[in-house]
């Protein structure tokens, strides 16, 4: 059985637990190449029945303990999945709403994301690179799962994003005199995009041009929100409008 440690240039990666093995079959069966089941596990009912499920779908399942010594796992994963990586793909119709996200950096807080993404409704994601890797395992389970969810695609600029998008209105959150408060938006239709930048040095002062800045109203006592708590804020936001 040939396996390596995951590398972002590899045409594969790896949905590791059974949670995001169930996520992974229910959304995208097609990707999975093969499924490893920890050696000596004795499953329970709900894994049983994901056996079953993956079985019926003529996916392998391999007994062994060496994949999830080699991957890193922890001693509660009891299954993994090994998969094709999806083909990047955002939709341009102008009723499906953009989230862009400029060098994200932090794992836990891109994974955050995309489940607060997802559980908002919103199911393309820009990525504008250098960025962590979305299809890190690591980034994969903070998402728990909710990844497979989404349309999501990598940019190498933010001026390639807009570029395909020309016609898209854009919401830069970042500080700026002309800023609005978030909950004075009213935006009409669903053609637009929310943009984020990254962790530590935000946006850059040039989106102001193409861009209606937008702040989060806060108390003084703190200097800044997280990114992921930013992020999921202004999702709910405009899900409610």
């Amino acid at each position: 059985m040939k396996l390596s440690r995951y590398k972002h240039d590899s045409d594969v990666s790896y949905a590791l637990g059974a949670t995001l093995v169930y996520e992974l079959l229910k959304t995208h069966p097609e990707l999975i190449r093969r499924v490893f089941l920890r050696k000596g596990t004795k499953p329970g009912d709900d894994l049983t029945t994901l056996l079953e499920n993956l079985k019926a779908r003529h996916i392998e399942i391999i007994e062994t303990s060496k994949a999830f010594n080699v991957l890193d796992a922890k001693d509660s994963c009891l299954l993994i999945a090994e998969f094709q990586k999806p083909t990047e793909q955002l939709s341009i119709s102008p009723d499906a709403p953009h989230l862009v996200l400029v060098n994200p950096s932090d794992a836990g807080n891109l994974g955050t994301i995309m489940r607060s993404a997802a559980a908002f409704g919103f199911q393309n994601i820009a990525i504008v690179t250098p960025a962590v890797d979305y299809l890190n395992p690591k980034t994969i389970r903070a998402s728990m799962g909710a990844v497979f969810h989404l349309n999501i695609q990598e940019f190498a600029s933010f001026d390639a994003y807009y570029i395909s998008q020309p016609t898209r209105t854009l919401y830069a959150f970042m500080l700026d005199e002309t800023a609005v408060k978030l909950p004075d938006l009213h935006p009409t239709g669903q053609n637009f995009a929310l943009i984020f930048g990254n962790e530590a040095s935000g946006l850059p002062k040039s989106l102001v041009a193409i861009a209606q800045p937008v702040f989060i109203p806060q108390s003084s006592n703190v200097d800044s929100l997280n990114l992921s708590v930013a992020t999921s804020i202004a999702l709910y936001q405009f899900r409610q409008k």
